[in-house]
């Protein structure tokens, strides 16, 4: 990677300039490269003359001419970098010898082998899933296929939460609400009988206590109403694993809350929690009779706060919080508890957590990541936290929260579903409890539908596979702590920073490598010598450059956004060039070039949508 070769090479001749000076070097400088936005200024820039002027007490300018004569003195970068300049107020600019950069062969660092569980998409089995959900799932796959692609050992879980809230009120108005009303599916259904069962509480407040009652049977396991919950859970999940299917989502393994309970998870770890000082049961107050996790001193107590729920991990009725059921999640995930699922098979390719099923190898984690919204930071915190209290710092160290903004409905979106939206706001939130929510098949249904109507040839990928990577690139583009407020018409746009425009760039690159009949496959002869580049040539060149550097980026910061703005760059470069360079009808050194250009842009292009999760086609 040439970003990192640089920085390399800028830190020794820092930490000797240190040395000349008498001064220890400070190794937590951080210091960065990037591509200047003018191409004039070169291909790399540094700033690390003005981070370094308050301890150097000297100005940026000066300290930049000095560490240009060290780098040139040092000549590690002789032959990749002609020419090193120094601009106000403290820059240092380095430009590449692209004839060089084109023989060196640069490897993206692999990874060791280290296995990562990824956990993602975690749906609640108790209605269809929204697009709120699909930003979570698109957002943990391409993490999947990021780790992968950095050389990690991952493998994908699915929490299967069959004994919450939300699973109990669906059976509580399955089995109490007369509905009547056509559905395709089962989870449509659902998604109508939980909306209405939440209105009927607030008429019928008597219904509360039966959710209390499916609850406790849930948790049990052994009479009619727990059959019923398994029931409806298996057929929501699996409404759920088929809609992930078609936007090429997969996983390795469904992990169920109720086995966790009921084969002696949450006690194993329940024994080991009652061994330190923070876990104890109170035996005053609002919270008698609660098995609650002290909080640290920098955590707020009162009692009254949103979060102070979190920390209790057994209510006073019996009842488990999600948090206590979690830890004992990820104290097996790490492997740190003496037992083990069984498991069977659930479908092809994806196993299930199943009491009657057999051994298998799954969880024994270096790192975890969960990809979890926003809103349960405090949850996950406590997870970290009982690791640590536990003595396993390690591993609450290796434990990742990926958190992610939630998708709220645009006024339009909200007006289409019949929301008020005389108020003026933003946006507005989504709530399963009012079954207000855009549903992931709807929206595909509707995706596909424009773009077939759009197309005027249709002997490329289907509609319906342009359209799912429409919307996967649409829930991507956005940096992860983004609340995205969702349009149905930006979603359906298939122009600008779109995943129909980046796909058709590769199909584009294709057709032109394929008339000048180009072996795509075979190993391609780099051009003797790269001479007087247009600005669009050098342009893509410069850009492509750069692939490594984001791919690796994004793996350590777990950002796919990153790819999606690199990706989209890519494009619009490969696009400028085409239209202002001839490729087929060039010169013929010219012609080589640009053939040789276009086939990096189209590896590039290709490798970016593989990690993105998006298909990379010959023709749309």
């Amino acid at each position: 990677m040439i970003s990192q070769l640089i920085i390399n090479n800028i830190e020794k001749s820092v930490n000797s300039l240190f040395h000349e000076m008498g001064l220890n070097y400070n190794e937590d400088l951080k210091i960065s490269v990037e591509q200047p936005s003018h191409l004039e200024h070169g291909d790399y820039s540094t700033n690390v003359a003005m981070q370094l002027a308050k301890v150097l007490r000297k100005a940026p300018i000066q300290i930049a001419d000095m560490l240009k004569n060290k780098l040139e003195e040092e000549g590690e970068m002789e032959g990749l970098v002609y020419k090193i300049e120094v601009a106000p107020p403290g820059f240092i600019n380095m430009s590449i010898d692209w004839n060089q950069w084109v023989k060196r062969d640069f490897k993206f660092p692999l990874n060791n082998g280290e296995k990562v569980v990824i956990e993602h998409t975690s749906i609640n089995p108790n209605k269809s899933a929204h697009i709120g959900h699909l930003r979570n799932s698109c957002i943990g796959d391409s993490l999947v296929r990021l780790l992968k692609r950095a050389g990690y050992k991952v493998e994908v879980h699915n929490y299967i939460d069959d004994l919450g809230n939300q699973l109990a009120d669906t059976v509580v108005g399955i089995l109490n609400i007369p509905y009547k009303k056509e559905h395709s599916r089962f989870g449509d259904f659902c998604w109508d009988i939980y909306s209405t069962v939440n209105k009927q509480y607030e008429k019928n407040p008597p219904l509360l206590e039966q959710r209390t009652n499916v609850l406790h049977s849930l948790e049990e396991g052994i009479e009619n109403l727990s059959w019923v919950g398994l029931l409806v859970a298996d057929r929501i999940v699996r409404e759920h694993i088929e809609e992930m299917n078609e936007f090429d989502i997969h996983y390795d393994l469904l992990v169920w809350e109720s086995n966790i309970v009921r084969e002696g998870f949450w006690t194993a770890a329940f024994n080991l929690l009652k061994k330190t000082k923070q876990f104890h049961q109170e035996t005053s107050g609002k919270l008698e009779g609660c098995w609650v996790l002290k909080q640290p001193t920098t955590v707020a107590e009162d009692t009254e706060s949103e979060h102070s729920m979190d920390k209790v991990l057994v209510r006073s009725n019996g009842i488990l919080t999600y948090t206590a059921k979690d830890i004992a999640y990820h104290l097996w995930k790490f492997g740190l508890l003496e037992k083990d699922f069984m498991y069977k098979r659930f479908s092809e390719g994806l196993w299930t957590t199943n009491m009657n099923g057999t051994d298998a190898s799954f969880g024994q984690a270096d790192i975890v990541i969960n990809v979890i919204d926003h809103r349960q930071e405090y949850p996950q915190a406590m997870v970290k936290q009982a690791l640590e209290i536990l003595g396993y710092t390690k591993q609450a160290e290796k434990l990742r929260h990926v958190s992610y903004g939630v998708v709220s409905l645009s006024p339009a979106a909200a007006m289409e579903l019949g929301l008020d939206t005389t108020d003026g706001k933003a946006s507005y939130a989504m709530s399963g409890r009012q079954g207000i929510g855009i549903k992931i098949s709807d929206l595909l249904d509707l995706m596909e539908g424009i773009i077939e109507n759009k197309r005027s040839d249709k002997s490329g990928l289907s509609s319906r596979t342009i359209a799912a990577a429409s919307i996967r690139y649409y829930l991507l583009r956005f940096s992860l702590l983004t609340e995205v407020v969702f349009d149905i018409q930006q979603a359906t746009e298939v122009t600008g920073n779109t995943g129909v425009y980046l796909m058709y760039s590769h199909a584009r690159a294709v057709s032109i490598l394929s008339k000048a009949e180009v072996d795509l496959y075979s190993e391609q002869v780099v051009p003797n010598e790269i001479n007087h580049m247009d600005k669009a040539e050098y342009a893509l060149l410069r850009h492509i450059a750069t692939w490594q550097d984001t791919l690796y980026a994004a793996s350590n910061e777990l950002s796919p956004h990153k790819i999606c703005t690199y990706a989209h760059e890519l494009a619009t470069l490969f696009n400028n060039f085409y239209a202002a360079c001839p490729i087929i009808k060039a010169d013929n050194d010219k012609k080589a070039f640009r053939l040789w250009l276009t086939l990096k842009f189209k590896e590039t292009i290709g490798d970016a949508l593989t990690v993105l999760g998006l298909p990379s086609p010959d023709r749309m």
